[in-house]
């Protein structure tokens, strides 16, 4: 009789993915720092014993370490579709296998390459630019399947280091990491939302004198939005629908889910809202974490979360 296939193993696995001088490596260092166990440029075809070491490792611990494994375009016979199709067989046999990818736009990314002094992997003779367009369409399948993108053109290093400790406080544990967020509309739409909603049409405090210096987060203002005749129905509704969506999320196994609220500046109404759906989503059980991008008011670049300018704190090294 034949020998009875070895037991699948379960290991919680993030793979780490994404476009050269992006902040892959700055990602891999914050996970680590945050609990998982790192290993970069593991060749694919080691990656199903590593996890059955490193679950033989694990048994018996109370240790329940989550493993971080990053590769990328320079990985030994890299090919992002047998990635792709390498962890849907992964989860098809019960691993919790995901995708973590770190995005930059090529504008930014010719602009580290070139403040480094380094060469792009994919265009040693040729313009980094060059390199950037290569990689990119090589990295597609994978950008398309991630389960989270991170796109870090305005990040410095803190703002990394800051993000994946939110991210993945809870990750990998069963547990589904919720963000509320605030935003102004002048700034543009947060790249990592899954759901926005718009309170524009509510009274703005702007336009009051007394108000204009305050935020959201004071009392003066929330009377003053909350009195607005549209404001009791359009939160009910939208806390509501973010309630009852929430559970079929957690279902079909998404990690990371973004509810972004905006308003003009960011810095009033959206703070407001924000603040008033995340007590009704903790008083409904749930665990998650706030962040109001453009509260501060200050100059584009910089946001009450430490968000900061080039000139203003270290960047991503490319």
């Amino acid at each position: 009789m034949a020998n009875a296939d070895p037991p699948v193993p379960r290991t919680p696995l993030l793979l780490v993915t994404g476009m050269s001088g992006a902040g892959r490596s700055t990602a891999l260092k914050a996970l680590e720092d945050n609990g998982f166990e790192v290993i970069d440029n593991l060749p694919l075809s080691l990656l199903k014993r590593l996890l059955a070491v490193h679950d033989k490792a694990l048994a018996g611990s109370d240790s329940d370490r989550p493993l971080a494994v990053g590769i990328d375009a320079r990985t030994h016979a890299f090919d992002a579709e047998s990635v792709v199709s390498h962890i849907k067989s992964m989860r098809e046999h019960g691993i919790d296998a995901r995708v973590l990818f770190i995005d930059c736009a090529g504008g930014e990314l010719v602009r580290r390459f070139s403040e480094t002094r380094r060469r792009h992997p994919l265009a040693l003779d040729r313009p980094a630019g060059d390199g950037i367009a290569r990689e990119r369409e090589v990295m597609a399948p994978l950008r398309r399947w991630a389960d989270i993108v991170i796109d870090t053109t305005d990040f410095s290093v803190h703002d990394l280091r800051r993000t994946i400790r939110e991210k993945f406080a809870r990750h990998l544990r069963g547990e589904l990491t919720l963000t509320v967020m605030s935003f102004g509309f002048a700034r543009g739409l947060p790249r990592d939302a899954d759901m926005v909603f718009d309170v524009r049409f509510l009274a703005n405090p702007h336009w009051q004198p007394e108000l204009r210096p305050l935020t959201g987060k004071d009392a003066a203002v929330g009377r003053h939005v909350a009195a607005d005749p549209a404001y009791s129905d359009a939160f009910e509704r939208i806390s509501s629908l973010v309630l009852s969506l929430v559970p079929s999320y957690r279902r079909e196994g998404k990690a990371y889910l973004t509810i972004a609220i905006g308003c003009t500046g960011g810095r009033h109404r959206s703070v407001f809202v924000a603040e008033r759906l995340a007590e009704a989503i903790r008083a409904a059980g749930y665990t998650l974490n706030i962040v109001h991008r453009d509260m501060s008011g200050h100059s584009e670049g910089v946001d009450a979360q430490g968000f900061a300018a080039p000139d203003q704190e270290e960047r991503l090294p490319g």
